[in-house]
């Protein structure tokens, strides 16, 4: 395959995990996985990782393995999908995790409107503490309202 042909593979499989982030917030993490998730939802952490950190590790899974058959016996098309997964993990990470719920303290303010969008759909998302009656559960996509609405 062509390094064009890899790359694509890479952005689609980004793409995509949008759709799989959404599908995963909603009807598992709100779902039959609360319990791992309801910690997310409450005001104050109680430590430095929550229970709901757990998911950064089911998500890793099949990345690793798509590395893994995907460098055996030589490279081909499953290492590129593990790389699009592990991209939109470390996207989630520094957007979610760093910009919106500041755990770390690396950006502290932004005056971008998207990343402001962002922020405010994830502030919208929190405002219900149990698991029904949520919105916004993507990542990356955010509808238009939200840069229209102040900050709650």
């Amino acid at each position: 395959m062509h390094l064009i042909t890899y790359v694509l593979i890479l952005l689609t499989t980004f793409s995509i995990m949008e759709v799989v982030t959404w599908l995963t917030h909603k009807y598992v993490m709100h779902g039959f996985l609360w319990y791992l998730h309801e910690d997310h939802h409450q005001p104050k952490y109680q430590g430095i990782f929550e229970k709901n950190d757990w998911f950064f590790v089911i998500f890793a899974i099949p990345s690793i393995l798509l590395f893994w058959y995907g460098v055996t016996p030589e490279l081909n098309y499953l290492f590129f999908i593990g790389l699009g997964i592990l991209c939109y993990g470390i996207s989630y990470f520094l957007i979610h995790d760093v910009l919106i719920h500041q755990r770390f303290k690396w950006f502290k303010k932004t005056k971008n409107k998207y990343l402001t969008g962002l922020r405010k759909a994830h502030k919208m998302h929190h405002k219900h503490l149990g698991k029904e009656h949520g919105e916004c559960f993507g990542m990356l996509y955010v509808p238009l309202h939200y840069f229209k609405k102040p900050l709650i």
